[in-house]
């Protein structure tokens, strides 16, 4: 049984130096690569959110500045309307206020040409 054991000792001896070879090779190799490139990676990506983050900011702010844009030309069509409203109403109002002026002065002797005075001279 020692001649077992011996054999037993070389193949665990032997599968545990060659999976702890695999393992420090992987480790010195791959790991080490894919660590250096880890930060990069994640730089890249924190790079393009930041920029994305900073898109999405400024097409937020400028369609917020956009509607707010379209409520004031909303408001001040309204405003143009009512004053072209108010200024019809106006023109009317002056056009009765001078008729009747005129009919005033037709009325009034005030108002009246007189021939009769030259006459008199």
């Amino acid at each position: 049984m020692d001649g077992s054991s011996k054999e037993d000792e070389e193949e665990s001896t032997f599968t545990n130096i060659s999976l702890a070879d695999d393992i420090d090779h992987s480790s010195r190799i791959v790991y080490p690569r894919l660590k250096s490139l880890l930060p990069k990676m994640m730089n890249a990506d924190m790079d393009v959110d930041a920029e994305n983050q900073v898109e999405l900011e400024e097409k937020t702010r400028l369609i917020n500045q956009v509607l707010e844009l379209q409520h004031t030309l909303e408001d001040l069509s309204a405003r143009v309307d009512a004053v072209k409203e108010e200024n019809l109403k106006l023109k009317s109002e002056n056009q009765v206020l001078g008729q009747y002026i005129e009919n005033l002065m037709s009325a009034s002797s005030v108002f009246q040409t007189t021939d009769t005075k030259s006459k008199r001279k």
